[in-house]
């Protein structure tokens, strides 16, 4: 805990959700707009994928067993709880909490979930495409076709259509998890204004007020 002009301020954000919040923003920026172009996949669209999922599953790890403020326990709460908090956002009567809000547990739990799909559909992808784990060769994927196509242009044909259903499922996912960041950075300014606090702020310091209309819970 610390004190300055502004009063006591609290360590909310350890550094470990610091970098990973803003380390995903990057992965995730670079993925999107390095995808797929003329059926393509760049090396670099995978990479920031593997980098996005990697952080992923680091996050999920680091909710069980980080730090309170980390922890899925301390702001994952039901839907009612996140409607009432947004209904009262809306009417300037919400509740200010030092760690997320219930809506802002719901944006991180939806966020989590679409962004894990997103990955996991685009390895899918690849695979699908013939290409190994981490980018690397097709060689054994491309002897393997040879001896399928003897069984026929019919599993091939149905192959494909699984492919191309993933690869759009894919896409559809990505877009989603744009649309829910771009919701996110939309409540993150109206609670921001509605607390007078910066947020985006204090996920660069780590830091936030503990004085306030504030919920510990």
């Amino acid at each position: 805990m610390t004190s300055n002009a502004n009063g006591t301020r609290l360590a909310v954000w350890d550094p470990l959700v610091r970098f990973g919040h803003w380390a995903l923003v990057i992965a995730f920026a670079v993925a999107y707009l390095s995808g797929e172009e003329e059926g393509e996949t760049s090396e670099l669209h995978e990479w920031a994928g593997y980098i996005v999922g990697g952080i992923v599953v680091w996050r999920i790890v680091w909710g069980l067993v980080g730090p309170r403020y980390a922890r899925f326990s301390d702001f994952v709460t039901g839907p009612i709880g996140s409607l009432r908090y947004l209904v009262n956002l809306m009417n300037g009567h919400a509740k200010r909490y030092v760690g997320h809000s219930p809506a802002g547990g719901a944006m991180v739990m939806a966020l989590l979930l679409s962004l894990a799909l997103t990955v996991v559909t685009g390895l899918v992808a690849e695979q699908g495409e013939g290409k190994t784990s981490l980018g690397q060769g097709r060689a054994g994927i491309v002897a393997q076709a040879f001896a399928d196509e003897e069984k026929g242009v019919r599993a091939g044909q149905r192959g494909e259509g699984n492919e191309s259903a993933i690869g759009e499922a894919h896409a559809a996912l990505a877009n989603i998890t744009l649309a829910l960041i771009v919701l996110h950075v939309l409540g993150v300014a109206l609670a921001s204004f509605a607390h007078r606090e910066n947020l985006v702020r204090a996920m660069i310091t780590g830091e936030k007020r503990a004085n306030g209309n504030t919920s510990d819970a």
